[in-house]
């Protein structure tokens, strides 16, 4: 075989590689681009006393976990067959570990379609009460679009602004849970429903960590550093250098 044949090889080997890698990344943001429209459902569900748009969300959690088996097993079997090195294979682990998190994601939406369903059979979802709830599911919705635009685009730039996003995200957290355990004691009555929105309200916080979890596996892909448990000023130590 002759160094053109080999060159020629290489060449069918490494474009067949690219396409895969890029058949990866379409799906995963598919993926995410399924589980950013549950979020949405599912608070709407919530706060429109909308039963059957609840139900569209749970069904929809199957395609989000068979997605995720999908791409799963794709990265798999190319890790095993490729044998990738460097930043290919940074990819392909922060690829598992991203759907993973969208999986979560997807999961904690579910939750609260089930909430929106148990609230409006008990007649107890009242629309007029759910202004601080929006702005939250508001916040994680775009620190979750954020971070997906950020993996689309295979670059860091401004991702610890997502990050710092979170602390917004808790301290909505934090105010609405006083809000709710302060409703509970002034009228016991509350105590069923309240439980229910404090789960929510739980369920968003959960999202904007698993969004905030995305951004540090972007950093570990982009510069292979490890940046998981660090503090936002540590990340930002480590973005600035």
């Amino acid at each position: 075989m002759t160094a053109m044949d080999n060159s020629k090889i290489a060449h069918h080997i490494s474009e067949n590689f690219n396409k895969e890698l890029e058949d990866i990344r379409n799906k995963v943001l598919a993926m995410g681009g399924l589980v950013e429209q549950q979020i949405e459902q599912s608070i709407l569900a919530l706060t429109s006393g909308d039963i059957e748009l609840a139900e569209i969300v749970i069904r929809q959690d199957n395609d989000i976990d068979e997605l995720e088996m999908i791409i799963d097993a794709e990265c798999t079997q190319i890790i095993a067959l490729r044998q990738p090195a460097a930043f290919d294979l940074r990819l392909l682990l922060v690829v598992l570990r991203i759907i993973n998190e969208l999986e979560r994601i997807g999961d904690l939406a579910e939750r609260i379609a089930k909430i929106a369903i148990q609230l409006s059979t008990t007649n107890e979802g009242r629309t007029d009460q759910y202004h601080e709830l929006k702005h939250m599911a508001g916040l994680v919705k775009e620190m979750l679009h954020a971070s997906l635009d950020n993996f689309a685009r295979m670059n860091i730039d401004g991702i610890t602004n997502i990050t710092g996003s979170d602390a917004a995200v808790d301290r909505e957290y934090a105010s609405i849970i006083r809000q709710l355990i302060t409703q509970m004691m002034q009228d016991p009555r509350n105590i069923t429903r309240m439980l229910d929105m404090l789960w929510t309200v739980r369920a968003l916080e959960r999202i904007g960590d698993h969004s905030r979890y995305i951004c540090e596996h972007l950093i570990y892909m982009v510069k292979g550093e490890d940046v998981r448990h660090l503090s936002q000023a540590q990340l930002e130590d480590i973005m600035s250098k």
